[in-house]
């Protein structure tokens, strides 16, 4: 499902804001300590029960978020993921999870899928930065990004996308973006 403009730069703006909210040291991201510095727990598939694991596959193969009453009015966020999966996909199924977190998706749905697919693609490897690292090909953004191939596929077709059709000048969120990552690129 293809995203409005519009809906495209809310959401780079609300990755902006979660890049902002915690301390990054560079790229490719770590996912697992973005997570513990917002408090997010996160369950590998390996740690539940044969049972729990039937169960949550029946959800995703990939993932799932979850939001846990811990008691009246305290509130717990956790990740279920697959650690069977190899770890470029884990981290693309950590950062979407996060964008369903982020964008306040509550419920399943084609959009919410889209939403969360572009938060995690543009969290993992944002356009700018492909832009300031001067990366050519889809292969070279794999391995500096640290992302699957078919991610980062996906994220040159953007990059392209984003030179192509973007305005001449960066927005107001892309040059924050830049300048949180000015000392790694």
């Amino acid at each position: 499902m293809r995203l409005t403009g519009n809906r495209y730069n809310e959401i780079e703006q609300t990755v902006l804001k979660l890049f902002m909210n915690i301390i990054i040291k560079g790229f490719p991201l770590d996912c697992f300590e973005i997570c513990k510095q917002l408090n997010i727990t996160l369950i590998p598939y390996s740690k539940l029960s044969d049972k729990q694991i039937t169960a949550v596959n029946k959800v995703s193969n990939d993932g799932f978020s979850v939001l846990y009453e811990m008691s009246e009015g305290e509130y717990k966020q956790c990740i279920y993921y697959n650690d069977r999966m190899p770890m470029r996909r884990i981290r693309f199924t950590i950062m979407h999870e996060l964008g369903h977190i982020y964008l306040g998706h509550t419920e399943h749905s084609d959009l919410a899928e889209s939403e969360a697919n572009y938060f995690a693609k543009y969290a993992l490897a944002p356009p700018p930065l492909v832009y300031q690292l001067h990366i050519e090909d889809y292969l070279e953004l794999s391995e500096v990004f640290d992302i699957s191939k078919e991610c980062a596929f996906y994220s040159m077709r953007a990059y392209l996308n984003w030179l192509k059709y973007g305005t001449q000048e960066l927005l107001n969120h892309e040059i924050t973006l830049i300048s949180l990552f000015q000392s790694v690129i």
